[in-house]
Formats: C-alpha cells, sequence, structure tokens
C-alpha cells in the first residue's frame, strides 16, 4: 500500500506559536495524517516543497468534548508535526503570513 504525499501532509497549520517558532528557530507547523510517521513527514515534506528537512517532531492531539445542545460530542484526534527544515531553506506559503 503506497500512500501518496499529499495524502500525508493535510494543512499547514499558521498560528502564532507556528510564526514565532518560523521566525525564530526556522520551524513550520503541519497538520498530518493521524497514522504517519516522522520518515514519512520528512519525505512528504522534501518531495512536495522541494527542501531540506532537519528534524521532524510530531505530537498528538486529543480531540475535544464539545456540546451539541442535549448531547455530548467529540472531535475528532489529529496530529502535528514540527518540520525543522536547514539553514537558508525556507518555504513560500509561509513568507506571507
Amino acid at each position: 500500500m503506497s500512500i501518496d504525499l499529499y495524502d500525508i501532509v493535510k494543512a499547514p497549520r499558521i498560528t502564532e506559536k507556528g510564526t514565532r517558532l518560523k521566525e525564530k528557530n526556522n520551524v513550520l507547523t503541519f497538520e498530518v495524517r493521524t497514522d504517519a510517521n516522522k520518515l514519512q513527514v520528512r519525505k512528504a515534506i522534501e518531495g512536495i516543497f522541494k527542501v531540506k528537512v532537519m528534524d521532524v517532531t510530531t505530537v498528538k492531539i486529543a480531540g475535544k468534548k464539545k456540546r451539541m445542545g442535549q448531547r455530548l460530542g467529540r472531535r475528532s484526534d489529529w496530529k502535528k508535526a514540527y518540520v525543522t527544515l536547514k539553514p537558508g531553506e525556507k518555504i513560500d506559503i509561509f513568507e506571507g503570513a
């Protein structure tokens, strides 16, 4: 079973914390598949954006419980990847944010 690179990386996560990390340490944040490992994330980022990745850190985030009227619902679990790029590398989608 081969997973497409674009299936592993779902979307960039642009937040205040992520912007500070990008400016200070050249770290970018992405939402990735929950079953993706660090090696798959590294290969996907390098393949999609044509950059060199130095390090990948992943975090599983549990979905929050939310009330919908009388019923109690739950948001989906998801996974975030902190991708550290090598010095001099950058991704254009994060530059205007």
